[in-house]
């Protein structure tokens, strides 16, 4: 790199195309790219790119399905020296066009035939295909001194809002997946969720940047499907969310078999019951790690196969080079023992949400982020999850926002109020349910309806209950939890 140039994430590229050129970067079923032509494909398309009137700094949405093209772009947008807007193509139109209403892209990528008003759209077929042919790379590309993704989480609240992550802030999340997670450039990562997904996203870039193997395996699958595809691919690092390790633990030994041979398991989205994590280690693979982490400050803390066994009700130790503290109201540390609010900071760490200060002012404080999560430490520092001071719900280990629901069932003329809570599940570690006091003629199935038509599936109420009204406290706040107690867990 030249001296003076900020590294970009998209540099290893060129470096792993000279010295590893016929090593395999991608695979997606009979499909692959070794490293000579990732880097002439990342390169061409970064040059469409510029040709486009794409500038270093711009905003470009992606909202593409689960293929090498998807991972291609990814590269492109940052060796362009642009921003990627991450849009997942499952959303119905209604969240796509409130993203790039908030974002701005100069322009977004997108499936032929699958078009999303209120931005200029390319649609990755034919044309762009002859267009990418076409294109000459410049001697230079722009380097890594700005901005490259807006890290939203998989659910966005009515204000849609995400960190800015610079190139060197998701480098730095790479040196912890590297150092306690197993990736690098020996790995051979099975992907299994979608790229748009946080985990997906990083963990594939990761894998790239260090010059190992990715391999796609986009769903949806039966989990039988990728136990097998496991042992076809080689996988060395495979990443699931609890619902889908919960469905594999459904299995015989027989099906599970091939899993028994990673190097290493990792689950993330949502904290698995100590158990379970038995059952994961032997049952699936003993060399299974849970990685506590965050949209907007990656990696937190790691629990290793050897710490389940003596802190399994944990979620393991600060991961390398990050820096835990549990802290009282005033933000003022509290002694080992003592339950508090979780902050942590790290060179991973964004530095706020992007275009949101109000926002940014409550969740990124003297360096440091605050998750919203309450817990506390150990005198050995392990890091105990104590509850969830936000009321996000977790489901299959994707984010959702509850005030995202509540304004489209307020937005009906036949609702006064709405409240939207987490309805605990085994299998999906919670489920939506909404409690609405009508106002006028109402039935649940309309405003399911509702919620089908205008949200992406996993963020539809699996129930919404018709109530008279609402338990409040005192100062007429909702008391959620009042309303999560009267729901029977779910299988």
């Amino acid at each position: 790199m030249t001296a003076g140039r900020v590294a970009n994430v998209a540099d290893t590229l060129a470096l792993h195309a000279r010295q590893r050129p016929t090593h395999v970067a991608v695979v997606h079923g009979d499909a692959h790219l070794d490293y000579r032509a990732f880097d002439r494909a990342v390169s061409q398309r970064a040059a469409a790119l510029l040709g486009l009137g794409v500038a270093a700094g711009d905003v470009v949405g992606l909202a593409l399905d689960d293929g090498i093209e998807h991972l291609l772009m990814l590269f492109a947008v940052a060796r362009a020296g642009a921003v990627i807007l991450p849009i997942d193509a499952r959303w119905q139109a209604f969240e796509k066009q409130r993203v790039v209403a908030h974002f701005a892209p100069v322009a977004t990528l997108v499936e032929p035939g699958a078009p999303i008003d209120g931005t200029r759209c390319i649609e990755a077929g034919a044309d762009w295909r002859a267009r990418v042919e076409a294109a000459t790379p410049p001697a230079a590309f722009p380097d890594g001194g700005r901005g490259l993704v807006m890290s939203l989480s998989s659910g966005t609240t009515g204000r849609p809002k995400g960190p800015l992550l610079t190139h060197a802030q998701l480098i730095a999340r790479f040196h912890v997946q590297w150092a306690d997670l197993g990736f690098g450039s020996r790995a051979r990562y099975l992907n299994a969720t979608p790229i748009y997904f946080g985990g997906g996203r990083s963990f594939c870039m990761s894998t790239i940047h260090a010059g190992g193997t990715v391999v796609l395996f986009p769903p949806p699958y039966a989990t039988e499907a990728l136990a097998a595809e496991v042992a076809r691919s080689g996988a060395t690092v495979l990443f699931l969310v609890p619902t889908l390790l919960r469905r594999l633990l459904e299995h015989d030994a027989a099906t599970l078999a091939p899993l028994r041979g990673l190097q290493t398991l990792i689950c993330s989205g949502a904290a698995l019951a100590p158990h379970e994590r038995t059952r994961i280690r032997t049952e699936i693979c003993p060399n299974f790690v849970e990685y506590y982490s965050s949209t907007e400050g990656g990696g937190v803390t790691a629990l290793t196969p050897e710490d389940q066994a003596r802190r399994g009700d944990s979620v393991g130790r600060a991961v390398y080079g990050v820096e835990v503290s549990i802290v009282d109201g005033t933000d003022r540390p509290v002694p080992p023992g003592t339950i508090g609010a979780i902050r942590y900071r790290g060179p991973g760490v964004a530095d706020g949400f992007h275009g949101d200060p109000d926002a940014s002012r409550e969740a990124f404080r003297d360096g440091w982020f605050h998750p919203g999560d309450l817990g506390e430490l150990d005198d050995e520092g392990y890091l105990f999850l104590r509850g969830r001071s936000k009321d996000m719900i977790i489901r299959g280990g994707v984010n959702i926002h509850p005030q995202e629901i509540e304004a489209l069932l307020l937005g009906h003329p036949s609702v006064a109020e709405a409240a939207v809570v987490g309805w605990p599940s085994r299998e999906f570690n919670e489920e939506v349910a909404a409690f609405v006091v009508p106002r006028g003629e109402l039935d649940e199935a309309a405003l399911v309806a509702l919620c089908r038509e205008r949200l992406a599936p996993y963020k539809v109420p699996r129930r919404v209950f018709l109530v008279d009204d609402l338990p409040r406290t005192s100062v007429g706040k909702v008391q959620k939890a009042a309303l999560v107690e009267r729901l029977e867990p779910l299988p």
